[in-house]
């Protein structure tokens, strides 16, 4: 193991905005003893503002070189980067990822080649950008029963929807500016949809209460159809819209996670969370609650969590999972219910979304703000119909935490096509 004085030769997979952030920040602190040796790209036709012999166009030749003591692997593409961070594990490999969609896929697969082989797998940037959230949970709460983890994971729909409740913006507007300033996607499906900040979630169940979860059935919902309604109708009430991933400890012990737009007062922490920052709030048993804030998008924020990764590993640093030995059971959604606010443009639309939610038709109302509906809706009718709530841009956002205690319902309805 290599000493705090010895220098690392790092093999670098990815030289996007994460990967350029590195890369820079090391060469504004040449003490630190760190050497980024090779570096693999897809796309030998991209300008780069390094030399084209700085790079090699074939990430299996860093897998292969024994020269290399940490592999940072900080690629868009989920099944390639679980192929080379699993390659490098199987070779017992010390791995830094920043790829949250492959970790909440493959987690389960990931820890158990660590385990196997000898490597280690560290993965801090690929929650809440500079936040040190996963060191926070693993290490200063390994043992400390946690009633909820919430926070506003994702910086690009959080500054969408800040420039929409500050400045007026509709929704494409804000969106296209994100996009500029490089907080949001050229497709910006997995941020805007909630499916970025649903991978987070699911990695820091896996430290917060040592739970294992499956993304699909983690409820999503994200901001595609928010309008300047819904900014209205939670301004009028000194609320906020933001999107929150919650986990959260129930009375009888287990867990529920889910990721939705929620209405937000002055009372929560993550009320002053705006544009691309980042906020998580963790409660412990014990301890209370504690909030943590900071940049949650761009290169340098990034860049710098990956940055402590690798330094970590060089001090002999490995994530212990100590939960999981004793790890809660997930609670079933057809046990649990969220009170909601639901707003189409449509009323007709909307009524039919209100059969199949099970809600009455007394939860439709008109006012100022248009029609929208309102009520408790059973957790396991929105994940049913989660896609096509999505796909007939309804807008749905809680007004509280999940609740435990609803009874079973009945089978799925068959969708109907909506004019």
């Amino acid at each position: 193991m290599a000493s705090d004085k010895q220098p690392l030769r790092i093999g670098l997979i990815g030289f996007g905005c994460v990967g350029q952030g590195f890369y820079d920040i090391l060469q504004q602190h040449p003490g630190l003893g760190l050497t980024v040796a090779s570096i693999a790209v897809k796309n030998p036709d991209k300008p780069r503002p390094l030399s084209a012999d700085r790079f090699t166009y074939h990430a299996d030749e860093l897998l292969n070189d024994p020269t290399l003591d940490v592999l940072v692997e900080v690629i868009d593409d989920a099944a390639e980067a679980f192929r080379l961070v699993s390659a490098a594990l199987r070779q017992g490999r010390r791995v830094v990822t920043a790829n949250k969609a492959m970790l909440a896929r493959h987690l389960p697969e990931l820890l158990q080649l660590e385990q196997q082989h000898g490597g280690v797998l560290l993965y801090e940037a690929a929650v809440c950008g500079s936040i040190p959230i996963i060191r926070t949970l693993d290490a200063y709460f390994s043992h400390e029963p946690l009633r909820s983890v919430r926070g506003i994971f994702n910086g690009s729909s959080n500054y969408v929807l800040t420039r929409m409740s500050e400045e007026g913006s509709d929704y494409a507007t804000a969106l296209a500016e994100a996009q500029a300033l490089g907080f949001a996607e050229t497709d910006p499906s997995l941020d805007m949809g909630a499916f970025d900040p649903r991978s987070k979630a699911v990695i820091l169940a896996a430290h917060a209460y040592g739970v294992l979860l499956n993304p699909d059935d983690v409820l999503n919902l994200g901001i595609e159809a928010v309008g300047a309604a819904d900014i209205a109708y939670a301004a009028a009430r000194g609320q906020k819209v933001k999107v929150v991933a919650s986990l959260q400890r129930l009375p009888n012990g287990r867990v529920a996670a889910l990721v939705t737009p929620q209405l937000l007062g002055p009372e929560s922490p993550l009320f002053t969370v705006e544009h691309e920052f980042n906020g998580v709030v963790v409660e412990g048993e014990y301890a209370g609650p504690q909030f943590l804030r900071g940049r949650g998008a761009g290169g340098h924020p990034t860049g710098s969590a990956v940055l402590a990764d690798v330094l970590a590993l060089r001090r002999g640093l490995r994530y212990g999972y100590t939960k999981q030995a004793a790890a809660p059971a997930v609670q079933p959604a057809e046990n649990l219910s969220l009170d909601v606010y639901l707003r189409h443009a449509d009323a007709g639309v909307l009524r039919e979304v209100l059969t199949w939610l099970e809600m009455p038709a007394t939860a439709l109302h008109t006012d100022v703000h248009g029609v929208h509906a309102s009520g408790v809706v059973p957790l396991l009718r929105l994940l049913q119909w989660r896609d096509e709530l999505r796909a007939n841009g309804v807008f749905v956002a809680r007004r509280g935490e999940v609740q435990a205690g609803v009874a079973a319902v009945a089978e799925p309805l068959q969708a109907e096509a909506l004019a």
